[in-house]
């Protein structure tokens, strides 16, 4: 039974409910991105391989991440339709831990290809505790708490982004000693995670009678033909999707950016997810408050027009920096003004993205049964990873054929404006919903 709607959504920290579940998807995220975030700027920084360059490290480190949620999207959500959702995250959490400990085991060696394998596991990880996620929050939240705790697990995720990648960038930049200091960060954080899955309140499954499909590739499609059925749906998968493309190239990027267009270390590597997981978090916390604590698509135009603006400015605002003689630490990086406007860039382009996305997804737990729910989430999972693994091969080929890092910024705004465009002229709603939102929320008046 839900509880009265609180307060704020900050309340909800509060709550049995919530609270359990918000820390143990925020230790999972943190971990997944301490580990893939020092283990690029080990090859980055610190490893020469002549199989894997540095330039293109952060790629496939994301490709391999990403590439479980192809293969096991379809599973993971009969998984969660079938069974308790609390019970399941438990299992993922202990599944965590052994991961970890074999990746502390590929560090303490400096086994690159053991470590590449972790990152795959560690995907498979998340593909698994994807649907439960989402799919757990309509069935504990009420319609006015939804776009609230979308926006609190948004922010979770992207702070915990922030702080496990500045962890993984600082630990590992540690002399002799950091390699040892990611792998026992690791395995403690897999450790509380598990902790915190424990306090996590059982409920009834919302289809225990489903009979489990376990090829997945015809579980994948008969998920996307079910997701295809609700058409405001099927956009906001799509819409979500594309966003998660388009970030993936500035997160895959930062440390080459950091390096070869700022001209500094791995701490202006750190910063620069700094910027962008404050304002992604700052944007996803604003949707409660903008949104008057409903759903509300008006949002969706406003987020995508500030994504392709700031990403645009971003390559101009790169454009043309000094090259020091050396590379520049926090403290000469940030007395150069220049590098306040790429800051600036970064945090208004990503709170504009958290503006965009956190509708989406409410609007897909609201609109989606309870009973195929998180097979919905597993197919937008599934339509997620396409997106990003194409990202990645786009970017790459991209760069490869002598593209800066700055011009492919620029390229995805581009884009994004495009892509954006295209899906509001499909789905007029958003528009509809854009002008309501105003003229209520800014007093525009023709």
């Amino acid at each position: 039974m839900r509880s009265p709607a609180p307060a704020s959504q900050f309340s909800l920290l509060r709550q049995r409910r919530f609270a359990p579940y918000f820390w143990t998807q925020f230790l999972g995220a943190a971990n997944d991105n301490l580990f893939k975030f020092a283990l690029a700027m080990l090859v980055t920084y610190q490893l020469e391989l002549q199989w894997l360059p540095a330039k293109l490290a952060g790629l496939l480190i994301g490709a391999l991440f990403i590439l479980p949620y192809v293969l096991f999207s379809a599973t993971s959500g009969q998984l969660a339709d079938k069974y308790d959702k609390a019970r399941l995250m438990r299992l993922v959490k202990t599944l965590e831990i052994g991961i970890m400990a074999l990746a502390a085991w590929g560090f303490l060696q400096t086994w690159p290809v053991l470590l590449l394998a972790c990152v795959f596991l560690m995907g498979l990880h998340s593909t698994l505790f994807g649907p439960v996620k989402y799919a757990y929050l309509p069935e504990r939240l009420s319609e006015a708490e939804l776009t609230g705790g979308n926006g609190m697990v948004e922010m979770g995720t992207f702070v915990a982004i922030l702080l496990g990648q500045l962890a993984g960038g600082l630990l590992i930049a540690v002399p002799v000693q950091g390699v040892r200091l990611v792998a026992a960060a690791a395995l403690a954080l897999a450790l509380l995670g598990r902790v915190a899955a424990q306090a996590i309140p059982s409920g009834p499954p919302c289809d225990p009678g489903l009979r489990m499909n376990w090829n997945p590739f015809t579980e994948t499609w008969r998920n996307l033909q079910l997701a295809h059925q609700d058409r405001a749906v099927y956009r906001s998968l799509l819409g979500i999707s594309w966003m998660w493309f388009f970030g993936a190239v500035f997160l895959a990027n930062f440390p080459v950016f950091a390096r070869d267009v700022l001209h500094g270390d791995e701490h202006v590597a750190s910063l620069l997810l700094v910027a962008f997981s404050v304002g992604i978090g700052t944007g996803s916390l604003l949707c409660e408050r903008l949104s008057h604590r409903h759903v509300e698509l008006g949002l969706v135009p406003l987020g995508a027009a500030g994504m392709s603006a700031f990403a645009i400015d971003l390559y101009f605002a790169s454009r043309g920096l000094p090259a020091p003689v050396q590379r520049l630490g926090l403290g000469a990086f940030l007395a150069e003004s220049a590098h306040w406007r790429v800051l600036a860039d970064l945090s208004l382009l990503a709170l504009f993205a958290g503006l965009y996305s956190v509708p989406l997804y409410a609007q897909i737990q609201l609109r989606t049964p309870p009973s195929h729910r998180a097979r919905i989430i597993a197919a937008n999972n599934i339509l997620n990873a396409l997106y990003m693994i194409a990202s990645s091969v786009l970017a790459g080929a991209l760069l490869g054929m002598g593209l800066s890092v700055p011009a492919l910024f620029l390229v995805m705004g581009l884009l994004n404006a495009a892509m954006a465009g295209t899906i509001f002229v499909l789905e007029p709603e958003y528009g509809q919903r854009f002008r309501t939102w105003s003229t209520d929320t800014l007093g525009w008046r023709r």
